[in-house]
């Protein structure tokens, strides 16, 4: 496979093959799901429940760091937390078939939460805090940090490298990212030593599925070890939801406020972050496809724009 178009050649039959090489007959009914970094389907069963297939992006994640997100899931699970894990096919959750790594999910549906319930959001934040509580137990080793090197650092060469910044917005998008780079070290050097924990990652109200028995988690593609704040930023629209989600947060585990300093910061590195990722993906069919805007001059001009915006966050109170 290219590494320039990893998927050119997964096409349904491949899909279908990799799900019964597991031992299971499939019908012959495939749904492809929302999912640009992966390719995941749904995958109809003779006479059973369907079963999600994950196919993961070549050269992005080590088989380590990848068993280190299925463990983790195993371990949430294992906490009565509801998380979707991996299954175990003869033993294993990670699968290799012609030429591609996958794994098998069990298929949970629901809906979008309600992040204007009170409820809703405080019964979130128990199960957060409840995932920080075992991801406390032992950080990632393969799966590393949320920081700089991930956020700031390497989405800004992939930026600087592509062609799709325009050649006269480079030096404009090279100093607002310097400024955001200065800006958020110098936040995070401000608060000091902060804990840091196994996290979901992307803990956006897309990776929470509701049903009449409650929340369950999906997709921990982007785990790695960061602070708890990180987790809970996403899912509160303004300061009331935030305090919402804190009040089930802390009936679970404590929390340290010091650490509501770091939504500006982890704001900032997100929209970075973002940026760097559509470039870095271009190459695939899928991105140009789902982002077409980020080949427009227009949007890397609003993107310098609320990078900018992000560094006066920064580096006034607002916090």
């Amino acid at each position: 496979m290219s590494s320039r178009a990893p998927y050119a050649d997964l096409d349904p039959e491949r899909v279908l093959r990799a799900v019964e090489a597991c031992g299971l007959w499939t019908d012959g009914r495939l749904l492809a799901l929302n999912s640009y970094e992966n390719r995941v389907w749904q995958v109809g069963i003779e006479d059973a429940t369907p079963v999600i297939a994950k196919f993961y992006r070549p050269h992005r994640w080590n088989d380590e760091a990848i068993l280190e997100e299925h463990m983790f899931a195993e371990e949430l699970l294992a906490a009565e937390i509801p998380m979707v894990a991996p299954l175990r096919i003869e033993g294993q959750t990670l699968l290799h078939h012609e030429g591609y790594r996958y794994a098998l999910t069990p298929r949970h549906g629901g809906r979008a939460p309600s992040l204007e319930s009170d409820e809703q959001l405080e019964w979130l934040g128990r199960l957060i805090a409840r995932i920080h509580t075992v991801g406390a137990r032992t950080p990632f080793v393969h799966r590393g940090d949320l920081g700089r090197a991930s956020h700031l650092e390497a989405p800004t060469r992939a930026v600087l490298a592509s062609p799709l910044l325009p050649s006269h917005l480079q030096a404009a998008y090279h100093e607002a990212v310097e400024r955001v780079d200065a800006a958020v070290t110098t936040r995070f050097e401000a608060i000091g030593p902060i804990r840091r924990v196994r996290l979901h990652g992307d803990c956006h109200p897309g990776n929470v599925l509701w049903t009449d028995a409650g929340p369950h988690f999906v997709d921990l593609d982007d785990a790695r070890n960061g602070p708890a704040i990180q987790d809970l930023w996403m899912l509160a629209h303004d300061r009331h939801a935030l305090d919402i989600l804190l009040e089930g947060y802390r009936q679970m585990r404590e929390f340290d406020y010091a650490e509501l300093a770091l939504i500006p910061a982890l704001r900032a590195m997100r929209q970075v972050h973002h940026a760097g990722w559509i470039a870095a993906r271009w190459d695939d069919p899928a991105f140009p496809a789902a982002f077409p805007f980020a080949g427009e001059a227009r949007w890397w001009e609003e993107h310098i724009a609320d990078l900018w915006d992000a560094v006066e966050a920064l580096e006034g109170r607002d916090a």
